[in-house]
């Protein structure tokens, strides 16, 4: 069985290991794979839409995740199971949802039981004191019933997942995330874009924080001079703002949750 981990801890500390140690000790068999530490510490929304997008290329199995600014506090700790029979295991404050109604929640259930934590539970550190011990035992074959009593699915808590306000001839597109190339991941789809008739080719203007700057819409990088500003398709199907060879982040200054527009120039 597979155990995947995503999380803010980042790696320069413990916490990681720590968490991989504990799974282990539960459950020598199962193979983990780490699919980010990187994610912005308390990005909810980047960690949910990271998990949604990778969940799809890995092993079907147990898909641990912690970005938790309420721990320690009354926001509950969940385990979902999904109509392909994936399980989830993470804080209920939205991180899971995206990747589970992907294919529709089956079952949820809230984690108390306390044969399946470890005995003494910290308030800062539920990754390790609770979710992972929790992933490790359904991993190897722990009914997702016997780690507490079922949750309503409308009961759980969702993310507001921003839309597009697509008009003629200019889309209002909001930053979702950013990489660590600098990549703008914008919630617009090419569906979108084509939409208001952005095409390979088509020149238009982004405003962002009050400036504005010109790019012009591409299939790849190759498609673009060295500096110059793209709009093009992520691997992951969202459109995306991009500097070939350098970073747009950087020169556009973007931050997760800013609005940005985009605008269609008249030939």
């Amino acid at each position: 069985m597979f155990v995947t981990f995503l999380s803010d801890f980042g790696l320069q500390d413990d916490f990681v290991g720590t968490c991989h140690g504990v799974i282990k000790r539960l459950a020598p068999e199962t193979e983990i794979i780490d699919i980010t530490h990187g994610i912005p510490r308390l990005q909810i929304l980047q960690g949910a839409l990271v998990l949604a997008n990778t969940v799809p290329y890995m092993p079907v199995g147990v898909h641990l995740a912690v970005v938790d600014p309420g721990v320690g506090s009354q926001r509950r700790a969940l385990a979902l199971r999904d109509e392909e029979g994936r399980l989830y295991v993470g804080p209920d404050n939205g991180l899971l949802m995206p990747a589970a109604e992907r294919a529709g929640i089956a079952a949820a259930h809230e984690l108390v039981n306390p044969e399946y934590a470890l005995d003494s539970i910290s308030r800062t550190f539920h990754g390790r004191d609770l979710f992972a011990p929790a992933a490790a035992h359904l991993s190897r074959g722990v009914p997702l019933e016997e780690l507490g009593p079922p949750l309503a699915a409308d009961a759980l808590v969702r993310l507001d997942l921003p839309e597009p306000d697509v008009g003629q001839t200019r889309v209002g597109a909001t930053v979702l995330y950013v990489d660590s190339f600098g990549n703008i991941a914008l919630n617009l789809t090419r569906e979108h874009a084509t939409g208001v008739g952005i095409v390979p080719g088509t020149q238009i203007e982004l405003e962002l924080g009050g400036e504005r700057v010109y790019a012009v819409a591409a299939r790849t990088f190759a498609d673009a001079r060295p500096g110059d500003i793209i709009l093009y398709e992520d691997s992951y199907r969202n459109m995306s703002v991009a500097i070939s060879g350098g970073s747009a982040a950087e020169m556009l200054h973007a931050r997760a949750g800013q609005s940005l527009r985009i605008n269609v120039t008249q030939p």
